[in-house]
Protein backbone atom coordinates (compact mmCIF):
# COMPACT_ATOMS: atom_id res chain seq x y z
CA UNK A 1 0.00 0.00 0.00
CA UNK A 2 1.44 3.37 -0.98
CA UNK A 3 1.30 6.78 0.61
CA UNK A 4 -1.19 7.89 -2.03
CA UNK A 5 -3.67 5.13 -1.16
CA UNK A 6 -6.74 6.94 0.13
CA UNK A 7 -7.62 4.06 2.47
CA UNK A 8 -4.34 4.33 4.41
CA UNK A 9 -4.30 6.38 7.60
CA UNK A 10 -0.67 5.66 8.46
CA UNK A 11 2.11 4.55 6.15
CA UNK A 12 5.77 3.87 6.93
CA UNK A 13 7.83 3.77 3.75
CA UNK A 14 11.32 2.20 3.79
CA UNK A 15 11.89 3.25 7.41
CA UNK A 16 15.28 2.53 9.02
CA UNK A 17 16.28 3.24 12.61
CA UNK A 18 19.43 2.47 14.61
CA UNK A 19 20.68 3.39 18.08
CA UNK A 20 24.41 3.75 18.72
CA UNK A 21 25.16 1.75 15.59
CA UNK A 22 22.74 -1.07 16.51
CA UNK A 23 20.12 -1.58 13.81
CA UNK A 24 16.56 -1.83 15.15
CA UNK A 25 14.40 -1.38 12.04
CA UNK A 26 15.74 -2.03 8.56
CA UNK A 27 13.90 -0.65 5.52
CA UNK A 28 10.48 -1.33 7.04
CA UNK A 29 7.39 -0.62 4.94
CA UNK A 30 3.87 -1.04 6.33
CA UNK A 31 0.53 0.73 6.40
CA UNK A 32 -2.59 0.92 8.53
CA UNK A 33 -5.92 1.36 6.77
CA UNK A 34 -8.92 3.33 8.00
CA UNK A 35 -10.82 1.44 10.68
CA UNK A 36 -8.09 -1.19 11.09
CA UNK A 37 -7.20 -2.51 14.55
CA UNK A 38 -3.57 -3.49 14.16
CA UNK A 39 -1.54 -5.27 16.83
CA UNK A 40 2.25 -4.92 16.79
CA UNK A 41 3.95 -7.98 18.27
CA UNK A 42 7.46 -9.33 18.77
CA UNK A 43 9.83 -10.21 21.57
CA UNK A 44 11.08 -7.51 23.95
CA UNK A 45 13.70 -5.31 22.33
CA UNK A 46 12.68 -6.18 18.77
CA UNK A 47 11.68 -2.59 17.90
CA UNK A 48 7.90 -2.57 18.50
CA UNK A 49 7.84 0.62 20.59
CA UNK A 50 10.34 2.27 18.26
CA UNK A 51 8.05 1.65 15.28
CA UNK A 52 5.05 3.00 17.21
CA UNK A 53 6.92 6.18 18.20
CA UNK A 54 7.93 6.71 14.58
CA UNK A 55 4.33 6.25 13.42
CA UNK A 56 3.23 8.74 16.09
CA UNK A 57 5.80 11.32 14.99
CA UNK A 58 7.41 11.23 18.43
CA UNK A 59 10.66 10.01 16.87
CA UNK A 60 12.21 10.50 13.46
CA UNK A 61 13.56 7.60 11.38
CA UNK A 62 17.16 7.68 10.20
CA UNK A 63 15.84 7.23 6.68
CA UNK A 64 12.49 6.67 5.04
CA UNK A 65 9.22 8.54 5.53
CA UNK A 66 5.97 8.34 7.46
CA UNK A 67 2.70 9.62 6.00
CA UNK A 68 -0.37 10.41 8.13
CA UNK A 69 -3.81 11.05 6.70
CA UNK A 70 -6.17 12.04 9.50
CA UNK A 71 -8.75 14.77 9.83
CA UNK A 72 -8.80 14.30 13.59
CA UNK A 73 -6.16 13.91 16.24
CA UNK A 74 -3.46 11.27 16.43
CA UNK A 75 -3.33 10.05 20.05
CA UNK A 76 -0.29 8.25 21.45
CA UNK A 77 0.05 6.36 24.74
CA UNK A 78 3.79 5.93 25.31
CA UNK A 79 5.24 3.61 27.95
CA UNK A 80 7.93 6.06 29.02
CA UNK A 81 5.69 9.14 29.31
CA UNK A 82 5.24 10.60 32.81
CA UNK A 83 2.64 13.07 34.02
CA UNK A 84 3.85 16.10 35.97
CA UNK A 85 3.38 15.38 39.67
CA UNK A 86 1.99 18.85 40.51
CA UNK A 87 -0.90 18.64 38.02
CA UNK A 88 -4.34 17.77 39.33
CA UNK A 89 -6.53 15.08 37.79
CA UNK A 90 -8.79 17.78 36.32
CA UNK A 91 -5.83 19.57 34.74
CA UNK A 92 -4.73 16.31 33.12
CA UNK A 93 -8.25 15.85 31.72
CA UNK A 94 -8.37 19.42 30.41
CA UNK A 95 -4.98 19.04 28.75
CA UNK A 96 -6.07 15.83 27.03
CA UNK A 97 -9.20 17.61 25.77
CA UNK A 98 -7.22 20.73 24.92
CA UNK A 99 -8.31 20.88 21.28
CA UNK A 100 -11.97 20.54 22.18
CA UNK A 101 -11.60 23.00 25.06
CA UNK A 102 -10.05 25.43 22.58
CA UNK A 103 -13.02 24.98 20.24
CA UNK A 104 -15.40 25.61 23.13
CA UNK A 105 -13.59 28.83 24.00
CA UNK A 106 -13.70 29.88 20.34
CA UNK A 107 -17.43 29.24 20.15
CA UNK A 108 -18.02 31.33 23.31
CA UNK A 109 -16.00 34.24 21.84
CA UNK A 110 -17.93 34.12 18.57
CA UNK A 111 -21.24 33.92 20.47
CA UNK A 112 -20.37 37.06 22.42
CA UNK A 113 -19.58 38.90 19.19
CA UNK A 114 -22.90 37.81 17.67
CA UNK A 115 -24.69 38.96 20.81
CA UNK A 116 -23.10 42.36 20.23
CA UNK A 117 -24.58 42.39 16.72
CA UNK A 118 -21.54 41.25 14.71
CA UNK A 119 -23.02 39.11 11.94
CA UNK A 120 -19.75 38.79 10.03
CA UNK A 121 -18.75 35.80 12.18
CA UNK A 122 -21.81 33.68 11.37
CA UNK A 123 -19.98 31.55 8.80
CA UNK A 124 -16.96 31.06 11.07
CA UNK A 125 -19.27 30.10 13.92
CA UNK A 126 -21.15 27.56 11.79
CA UNK A 127 -17.92 25.98 10.54
CA UNK A 128 -16.42 25.76 14.03
CA UNK A 129 -19.66 24.38 15.48
CA UNK A 130 -19.80 21.68 12.78
CA UNK A 131 -16.22 20.63 13.50
CA UNK A 132 -16.91 20.63 17.24
CA UNK A 133 -19.97 18.42 16.80
CA UNK A 134 -18.17 16.04 14.43
CA UNK A 135 -15.37 15.69 16.97
CA UNK A 136 -17.94 14.80 19.64
CA UNK A 137 -17.36 17.92 21.70
CA UNK A 138 -20.71 17.82 23.46
CA UNK A 139 -20.11 14.23 24.63
CA UNK A 140 -16.50 14.80 25.76
CA UNK A 141 -17.22 15.06 29.48
CA UNK A 142 -19.49 12.01 29.31
CA UNK A 143 -16.67 10.10 27.61
CA UNK A 144 -14.32 11.12 30.42
CA UNK A 145 -16.73 9.73 33.00
CA UNK A 146 -17.15 6.47 31.10
CA UNK A 147 -13.40 6.00 30.65
CA UNK A 148 -12.63 6.77 34.29
CA UNK A 149 -15.36 4.38 35.39
CA UNK A 150 -14.28 1.64 32.98
CA UNK A 151 -10.65 1.86 34.10
CA UNK A 152 -11.48 1.89 37.81
CA UNK A 153 -10.87 5.59 38.48
CA UNK A 154 -14.41 6.92 38.90
CA UNK A 155 -13.91 7.75 42.60
CA UNK A 156 -10.74 9.67 41.89
CA UNK A 157 -11.06 13.26 43.14
CA UNK A 158 -10.57 15.83 40.40
CA UNK A 159 -8.42 18.00 42.68
CA UNK A 160 -6.13 15.08 43.53
CA UNK A 161 -2.52 15.76 42.51
CA UNK A 162 -0.99 13.29 40.10
CA UNK A 163 1.94 12.78 42.45
CA UNK A 164 -0.39 11.13 44.96
CA UNK A 165 -1.33 8.37 42.50
CA UNK A 166 0.47 5.04 42.16
CA UNK A 167 2.42 4.31 38.99
CA UNK A 168 -0.44 2.14 37.75
CA UNK A 169 -2.96 4.84 38.60
CA UNK A 170 -1.05 7.41 36.56
CA UNK A 171 -0.93 5.05 33.55
CA UNK A 172 -4.68 4.41 33.78
CA UNK A 173 -5.36 8.17 34.05
CA UNK A 174 -3.31 8.83 30.89
CA UNK A 175 -5.16 6.05 29.07
CA UNK A 176 -8.59 7.24 30.23
CA UNK A 177 -8.03 10.84 29.12
CA UNK A 178 -6.54 9.75 25.81
CA UNK A 179 -9.58 7.56 25.06
CA UNK A 180 -11.93 10.38 26.10
CA UNK A 181 -10.27 12.72 23.60
CA UNK A 182 -11.37 10.22 20.93
CA UNK A 183 -8.57 10.73 18.39
CA UNK A 184 -9.19 9.41 14.90
CA UNK A 185 -5.90 7.46 15.03
CA UNK A 186 -5.06 5.85 18.36
CA UNK A 187 -1.55 4.49 19.02
CA UNK A 188 -1.16 2.48 22.24
CA UNK A 189 2.00 0.99 23.75
CA UNK A 190 1.16 -1.94 26.07
CA UNK A 191 -2.25 -0.55 27.09
CA UNK A 192 -3.15 -3.62 29.20
CA UNK A 193 -0.38 -3.00 31.75
CA UNK A 194 -1.67 -2.14 35.27
CA UNK A 195 -5.27 -3.09 34.45
CA UNK A 196 -7.38 -5.56 36.45
CA UNK A 197 -9.80 -7.99 34.80
CA UNK A 198 -12.81 -5.64 34.77
CA UNK A 199 -10.76 -2.78 33.31
CA UNK A 200 -9.31 -5.11 30.67
CA UNK A 201 -12.76 -6.25 29.64
CA UNK A 202 -13.98 -2.66 29.38
CA UNK A 203 -10.94 -1.56 27.35
CA UNK A 204 -11.24 -4.46 24.92
CA UNK A 205 -14.90 -3.76 24.27
CA UNK A 206 -14.25 -0.03 23.90
CA UNK A 207 -11.53 -0.58 21.32
CA UNK A 208 -13.62 -3.12 19.43
CA UNK A 209 -16.49 -0.68 19.03
CA UNK A 210 -14.76 2.69 18.71
CA UNK A 211 -14.69 4.50 15.41
CA UNK A 212 -11.32 5.27 13.91
CA UNK A 213 -8.04 3.43 13.52
CA UNK A 214 -6.20 1.71 16.37
CA UNK A 215 -2.61 0.45 16.55
CA UNK A 216 -1.53 -1.31 19.75
CA UNK A 217 1.79 -2.79 20.81
CA UNK A 218 0.94 -5.71 23.09
CA UNK A 219 2.19 -9.04 24.41
CA UNK A 220 -1.26 -9.90 25.81
CA UNK A 221 -2.57 -12.73 23.64
CA UNK A 222 -6.13 -12.47 25.00
CA UNK A 223 -6.20 -8.75 24.16
CA UNK A 224 -4.83 -9.43 20.68
CA UNK A 225 -7.34 -12.21 20.12
CA UNK A 226 -10.31 -10.10 21.20
CA UNK A 227 -9.39 -6.74 19.69
CA UNK A 228 -7.13 -6.88 16.65
CA UNK A 229 -8.08 -7.45 13.03
CA UNK A 230 -4.47 -8.00 11.91
CA UNK A 231 -1.00 -8.34 13.42
CA UNK A 232 2.36 -6.87 12.43
CA UNK A 233 5.23 -9.01 13.71
CA UNK A 234 8.56 -7.25 14.26
CA UNK A 235 11.54 -9.61 13.96
CA UNK A 236 14.38 -8.47 16.20
CA UNK A 237 16.92 -10.66 14.38
CA UNK A 238 16.19 -9.58 10.80
CA UNK A 239 14.87 -6.09 11.75
CA UNK A 240 11.94 -6.57 9.36
CA UNK A 241 8.17 -6.89 9.73
CA UNK A 242 5.64 -9.47 8.57
CA UNK A 243 1.90 -8.84 8.45
CA UNK A 244 -0.68 -11.47 9.45
CA UNK A 245 -4.40 -11.15 8.78
CA UNK A 246 -7.37 -12.14 10.94
CA UNK A 247 -5.90 -11.17 14.33
CA UNK A 248 -4.24 -13.64 16.68
CA UNK A 249 -6.19 -16.59 15.32
CA UNK A 250 -4.94 -15.81 11.82
CA UNK A 251 -1.42 -15.33 13.14
CA UNK A 252 -1.36 -18.82 14.64
CA UNK A 253 -2.84 -20.36 11.50
CA UNK A 254 -0.35 -18.59 9.22
CA UNK A 255 2.60 -19.60 11.41
CA UNK A 256 1.47 -23.24 11.27
CA UNK A 257 0.99 -23.05 7.49
CA UNK A 258 4.41 -21.43 7.04
CA UNK A 259 6.02 -24.22 9.04
CA UNK A 260 4.28 -26.84 6.92
CA UNK A 261 5.43 -25.12 3.72
CA UNK A 262 9.01 -25.03 5.04
CA UNK A 263 8.84 -28.74 5.87
CA UNK A 264 7.56 -29.52 2.35
CA UNK A 265 10.22 -27.31 0.74
CA UNK A 266 12.96 -29.06 2.73
CA UNK A 267 11.62 -32.48 1.76
CA UNK A 268 11.44 -31.50 -1.92
CA UNK A 269 14.97 -30.04 -1.78
CA UNK A 270 16.35 -33.19 -0.12
CA UNK A 271 14.66 -35.44 -2.67
CA UNK A 272 15.95 -33.42 -5.62
CA UNK A 273 19.51 -33.28 -4.25
CA UNK A 274 19.50 -37.08 -3.83
CA UNK A 275 18.09 -37.55 -7.35
CA UNK A 276 20.72 -35.33 -8.96
CA UNK A 277 23.55 -37.01 -7.07
CA UNK A 278 22.34 -40.44 -8.16
CA UNK A 279 21.83 -39.22 -11.73
CA UNK A 280 25.31 -37.69 -11.93
CA UNK A 281 26.99 -40.75 -10.42
CA UNK A 282 25.02 -43.22 -12.55
CA UNK A 283 25.59 -41.34 -15.80
CA UNK A 284 29.30 -40.98 -15.09
CA UNK A 285 29.58 -44.77 -14.75
CA UNK A 286 27.98 -45.41 -18.12
CA UNK A 287 30.14 -46.05 -21.15
CA UNK A 288 29.56 -46.09 -24.89
CA UNK A 289 27.55 -49.06 -26.16
CA UNK A 290 29.76 -52.08 -26.41
CA UNK A 291 28.15 -53.55 -29.50
CA UNK A 292 30.40 -55.54 -31.80
CA UNK A 293 31.60 -54.05 -35.11
CA UNK A 294 29.61 -56.07 -37.61
CA UNK A 295 31.06 -54.28 -40.63
CA UNK A 296 34.61 -53.95 -39.31
CA UNK A 297 34.37 -50.16 -39.67
CA UNK A 298 36.45 -49.14 -36.67
CA UNK A 299 36.44 -45.41 -37.57
CA UNK A 300 32.63 -45.18 -37.66
CA UNK A 301 32.38 -47.17 -34.49
CA UNK A 302 34.79 -44.83 -32.64
CA UNK A 303 32.91 -41.74 -33.89
CA UNK A 304 29.62 -43.11 -32.51
CA UNK A 305 31.25 -43.98 -29.19
CA UNK A 306 32.72 -40.47 -28.96
CA UNK A 307 29.32 -38.86 -29.52
CA UNK A 308 27.78 -41.01 -26.79
CA UNK A 309 30.58 -40.17 -24.37
CA UNK A 310 30.23 -36.46 -25.16
CA UNK A 311 26.47 -36.62 -24.55
CA UNK A 312 26.97 -38.47 -21.27
CA UNK A 313 29.61 -35.96 -20.11
CA UNK A 314 27.27 -33.08 -20.94
CA UNK A 315 24.49 -34.67 -18.89
CA UNK A 316 26.88 -35.15 -15.95
CA UNK A 317 27.91 -31.49 -16.11
CA UNK A 318 24.28 -30.33 -16.24
CA UNK A 319 23.34 -32.48 -13.25
CA UNK A 320 26.35 -31.26 -11.31
CA UNK A 321 25.53 -27.62 -12.13
CA UNK A 322 21.92 -28.05 -10.98
CA UNK A 323 23.17 -29.82 -7.87
CA UNK A 324 25.60 -26.99 -7.16
CA UNK A 325 22.82 -24.41 -7.45
CA UNK A 326 20.63 -26.41 -5.04
CA UNK A 327 23.42 -26.83 -2.51
CA UNK A 328 24.19 -23.11 -2.70
CA UNK A 329 20.57 -22.30 -1.81
CA UNK A 330 19.47 -24.98 0.66
CA UNK A 331 15.94 -25.23 2.04
CA UNK A 332 16.71 -25.93 5.70
CA UNK A 333 14.40 -28.05 7.80
CA UNK A 334 12.56 -25.90 10.38
CA UNK A 335 13.87 -26.33 13.90
CA UNK A 336 11.80 -28.84 15.86
CA UNK A 337 9.28 -27.38 18.33
CA UNK A 338 10.74 -26.56 21.72
CA UNK A 339 10.98 -29.56 24.03
CA UNK A 340 12.47 -30.01 27.50
CA UNK A 341 15.13 -32.66 27.95
CA UNK A 342 13.79 -35.61 29.92
CA UNK A 343 15.84 -37.26 32.66
CA UNK A 344 16.93 -40.72 31.43
CA UNK A 345 14.64 -43.49 32.64
CA UNK A 346 15.81 -44.88 35.94
CA UNK A 347 17.59 -41.66 36.84
CA UNK A 348 14.52 -39.56 37.56
CA UNK A 349 13.62 -38.65 41.14
CA UNK A 350 10.43 -40.12 42.58
CA UNK A 351 8.12 -39.23 45.43
CA UNK A 352 8.01 -35.70 46.80
CA UNK A 353 10.37 -33.45 44.83
CA UNK A 354 9.73 -30.13 46.58
CA UNK A 355 8.11 -29.40 49.92
CA UNK A 356 7.80 -26.04 51.66
CA UNK A 357 6.82 -26.14 55.34
CA UNK A 358 5.61 -22.70 56.50
CA UNK A 359 8.50 -21.13 54.58
CA UNK A 360 8.64 -17.41 55.29
CA UNK A 361 10.73 -14.35 54.50
CA UNK A 362 9.44 -11.53 56.73
CA UNK A 363 8.23 -8.55 54.74
CA UNK A 364 8.53 -10.46 51.46
CA UNK A 365 6.76 -13.82 51.73
CA UNK A 366 4.09 -14.88 54.20
CA UNK A 367 4.31 -18.42 55.64
CA UNK A 368 3.67 -20.77 52.72
CA UNK A 369 3.32 -24.56 52.53
CA UNK A 370 3.15 -26.79 49.44
CA UNK A 371 4.43 -30.04 47.96
CA UNK A 372 5.25 -31.03 44.39
CA UNK A 373 5.79 -34.49 42.95
CA UNK A 374 6.43 -35.83 39.43
CA UNK A 375 3.77 -34.67 36.99
CA UNK A 376 2.38 -32.00 39.34
CA UNK A 377 1.56 -28.57 37.93
CA UNK A 378 1.33 -25.44 40.10
CA UNK A 379 0.42 -21.94 38.92
CA UNK A 380 1.44 -19.25 41.40
CA UNK A 381 -0.42 -15.93 41.44
CA UNK A 382 -0.99 -12.96 43.68
CA UNK A 383 -0.47 -9.19 43.71
CA UNK A 384 2.87 -7.52 43.14
CA UNK A 385 4.95 -7.76 46.29
CA UNK A 386 3.30 -10.98 47.48
CA UNK A 387 6.59 -12.85 47.18
CA UNK A 388 6.05 -14.98 44.07
CA UNK A 389 9.63 -14.65 42.83
CA UNK A 390 10.91 -15.08 46.38
CA UNK A 391 9.00 -18.36 46.67
CA UNK A 392 10.61 -19.68 43.47
CA UNK A 393 14.06 -18.75 44.79
CA UNK A 394 13.34 -20.64 48.02
CA UNK A 395 12.13 -23.69 46.10
CA UNK A 396 15.17 -23.59 43.80
CA UNK A 397 17.62 -23.25 46.71
CA UNK A 398 19.05 -19.92 45.52
CA UNK A 399 17.72 -18.45 48.79
CA UNK A 400 16.71 -19.86 52.17
CA UNK A 401 13.68 -19.00 54.31
CA UNK A 402 14.08 -17.02 57.53
CA UNK A 403 11.49 -19.28 59.14
CA UNK A 404 10.22 -22.72 58.18
CA UNK A 405 12.05 -25.03 55.83
CA UNK A 406 12.16 -26.31 52.24
CA UNK A 407 12.94 -29.88 51.19
CA UNK A 408 14.36 -30.52 47.71
CA UNK A 409 15.01 -33.71 45.76
CA UNK A 410 16.15 -34.22 42.19
CA UNK A 411 17.49 -31.72 39.67
CA UNK A 412 15.84 -28.31 39.71
CA UNK A 413 15.86 -25.83 36.81
CA UNK A 414 14.99 -22.14 37.40
CA UNK A 415 14.14 -19.52 34.75
CA UNK A 416 14.33 -16.02 36.17
CA UNK A 417 11.97 -13.23 35.17
CA UNK A 418 14.83 -10.91 34.19
CA UNK A 419 17.68 -12.81 32.49
CA UNK A 420 21.15 -11.96 33.78
CA UNK A 421 23.41 -10.66 30.97
CA UNK A 422 26.34 -12.44 32.62
CA UNK A 423 30.01 -11.36 32.68
CA UNK A 424 31.05 -8.51 30.37
CA UNK A 425 32.20 -9.64 26.95
CA UNK A 426 30.84 -13.19 27.17
CA UNK A 427 29.49 -14.25 23.78
CA UNK A 428 26.21 -16.05 23.17
CA UNK A 429 28.03 -19.32 22.48
CA UNK A 430 30.33 -19.00 25.50
CA UNK A 431 27.39 -18.16 27.77
CA UNK A 432 25.43 -21.14 26.47
CA UNK A 433 28.36 -23.49 27.05
CA UNK A 434 29.41 -22.06 30.41
CA UNK A 435 29.88 -24.90 32.91
CA UNK A 436 28.94 -27.59 30.37
CA UNK A 437 30.96 -30.54 29.21
CA UNK A 438 32.01 -30.70 25.58
CA UNK A 439 33.72 -28.49 23.03
CA UNK A 440 32.44 -25.15 21.63
CA UNK A 441 31.70 -26.87 18.32
CA UNK A 442 29.35 -29.27 20.11
CA UNK A 443 27.73 -26.41 21.99
CA UNK A 444 27.21 -24.50 18.75
CA UNK A 445 25.58 -27.52 17.13
CA UNK A 446 23.24 -27.97 20.11
CA UNK A 447 22.26 -24.30 20.22
CA UNK A 448 21.70 -23.95 16.49
CA UNK A 449 19.54 -27.09 16.46
CA UNK A 450 17.04 -25.34 18.75
CA UNK A 451 16.39 -22.64 16.15
CA UNK A 452 16.58 -19.89 18.78
CA UNK A 453 19.67 -18.20 17.30
CA UNK A 454 21.20 -17.83 13.85
CA UNK A 455 24.85 -18.78 13.41
CA UNK A 456 25.89 -15.16 12.91
CA UNK A 457 24.63 -14.33 16.44
CA UNK A 458 26.78 -16.87 18.29
CA UNK A 459 29.72 -14.48 18.58
CA UNK A 460 27.67 -11.49 19.76
CA UNK A 461 28.35 -10.31 23.36
CA UNK A 462 25.44 -11.19 25.64
CA UNK A 463 25.48 -7.66 27.06
CA UNK A 464 24.39 -6.27 23.69
CA UNK A 465 21.38 -8.59 23.37
CA UNK A 466 17.83 -7.42 23.87
CA UNK A 467 15.78 -8.71 26.80
CA UNK A 468 14.00 -11.12 24.48
CA UNK A 469 17.26 -12.49 23.10
CA UNK A 470 18.69 -12.95 26.61
CA UNK A 471 15.53 -14.82 27.59
CA UNK A 472 15.97 -17.08 24.56
CA UNK A 473 19.52 -17.84 25.70
CA UNK A 474 18.36 -18.66 29.24
CA UNK A 475 15.60 -20.85 27.80
CA UNK A 476 18.11 -22.64 25.55
CA UNK A 477 20.20 -23.59 28.57
CA UNK A 478 17.10 -24.72 30.47
CA UNK A 479 15.62 -26.99 27.78
CA UNK A 480 18.90 -28.77 27.00
CA UNK A 481 19.59 -29.99 30.54
CA UNK A 482 17.63 -32.83 32.19
CA UNK A 483 15.60 -31.66 35.18
CA UNK A 484 13.08 -33.25 37.52
CA UNK A 485 11.52 -29.88 38.44
CA UNK A 486 11.03 -26.71 36.38
CA UNK A 487 10.46 -23.35 38.11
CA UNK A 488 9.60 -20.49 35.74
CA UNK A 489 9.11 -16.84 36.70
CA UNK A 490 6.93 -14.95 34.17
CA UNK A 491 8.34 -17.05 31.29
CA UNK A 492 6.17 -15.42 28.58
CA UNK A 493 7.18 -11.82 29.33
CA UNK A 494 10.01 -11.31 26.84
CA UNK A 495 9.41 -13.93 24.16
CA UNK A 496 7.76 -13.84 20.75
CA UNK A 497 4.20 -15.14 20.54
CA UNK A 498 5.27 -18.16 18.49
CA UNK A 499 7.87 -19.16 21.07
CA UNK A 500 5.38 -18.65 23.91
CA UNK A 501 3.01 -21.13 22.24
CA UNK A 502 5.85 -23.65 21.86
CA UNK A 503 6.88 -23.16 25.49
CA UNK A 504 3.36 -23.84 26.76
CA UNK A 505 3.19 -27.07 24.74
CA UNK A 506 6.63 -28.13 25.98
CA UNK A 507 5.56 -27.55 29.59
CA UNK A 508 2.42 -29.66 29.11
CA UNK A 509 4.54 -32.52 27.72
CA UNK A 510 7.23 -32.35 30.43
CA UNK A 511 6.89 -35.41 32.73
CA UNK A 512 8.46 -33.80 35.80
CA UNK A 513 7.02 -31.21 38.20
CA UNK A 514 6.34 -27.64 37.04
CA UNK A 515 5.70 -24.46 39.03
CA UNK A 516 5.04 -21.24 37.11
CA UNK A 517 4.59 -17.64 38.20
CA UNK A 518 2.59 -15.81 35.54
CA UNK A 519 0.14 -12.97 34.93
CA UNK A 520 -0.34 -14.12 31.32
CA UNK A 521 -4.12 -14.33 30.90
CA UNK A 522 -4.07 -16.95 28.15
CA UNK A 523 -1.60 -19.15 30.02
CA UNK A 524 -3.74 -18.87 33.15
CA UNK A 525 -6.96 -19.63 31.23
CA UNK A 526 -5.40 -22.75 29.67
CA UNK A 527 -3.75 -23.96 32.89
CA UNK A 528 -4.51 -27.51 33.93
CA UNK A 529 -3.29 -28.10 37.45
CA UNK A 530 -3.22 -26.64 40.93
CA UNK A 531 -3.19 -22.93 41.70
CA UNK A 532 -1.61 -21.08 44.59
CA UNK A 533 -2.60 -17.45 45.18
CA UNK A 534 -0.28 -15.65 47.56
CA UNK A 535 -1.49 -12.83 49.76
CA UNK A 536 0.61 -9.73 50.25
CA UNK A 537 3.23 -10.32 52.92
CA UNK A 538 2.78 -8.52 56.21
CA UNK A 539 5.48 -6.09 57.40
CA UNK A 540 8.52 -7.73 58.91
CA UNK A 541 7.08 -7.45 62.44
CA UNK A 542 3.73 -9.03 61.50
CA UNK A 543 2.66 -12.40 60.13
CA UNK A 544 0.04 -13.52 57.64
CA UNK A 545 -0.56 -16.82 55.91
CA UNK A 546 -0.69 -17.73 52.21
CA UNK A 547 -2.31 -21.10 51.64
CA UNK A 548 -2.69 -23.05 48.41
CA UNK A 549 -6.07 -23.53 46.82
CA UNK A 550 -7.64 -26.94 47.50
CA UNK A 551 -6.29 -28.24 44.16
CA UNK A 552 -2.70 -27.79 45.34
CA UNK A 553 -0.95 -30.33 47.54
CA UNK A 554 -0.62 -29.15 51.13
CA UNK A 555 2.42 -30.26 53.08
Amino acid sequence: MTATDTSARLTALDVTKAYDGRLVLGSVTCSVTAGDRLGIVGENGSGKSTLLRILAGAERPDSGKVFIRSRGQVGHLAQEEELLAHLTVQQVIDRALGELRGMEAGLRRLERRMEDGDTSVLTDYADLLTTYELRGGYEADARVERALHGLGLLRLRRDCPVGALSGGGRVRLRLATLLAAEPEVLLLDEPTNHLDDSALTWLEEHLRTRRGTTVAVSHDRVFLDRVTTSLLEVDGDTHTVVRHGNGYTGYRAERAAARERAEQAHEAWTTEVARLRDAAAGTARRVAPGRARKDGNKMAYDRAAGRVQQSLASRVRQAEERLGRLLAQPAPRPAPPLRFTVVPQGGEARGTLLAAHSAEVPGRLAPTSLTLGPGDRLLIGGPNGAGKSTLLDLLAGTAEPAHGRVERRGRIGLLHQLPDPGPDGLTVLAAYGQGRAGHPEEHAEQLLALGLFHRDRLGVPVGSLSAGQRQRLALARLVTEPYDVLLLDEPTNHLSLALVEELETALRDFPGAVAVVSHDRMLRARWQGARLDLAAAAPADGRSAALPTPAAHAA
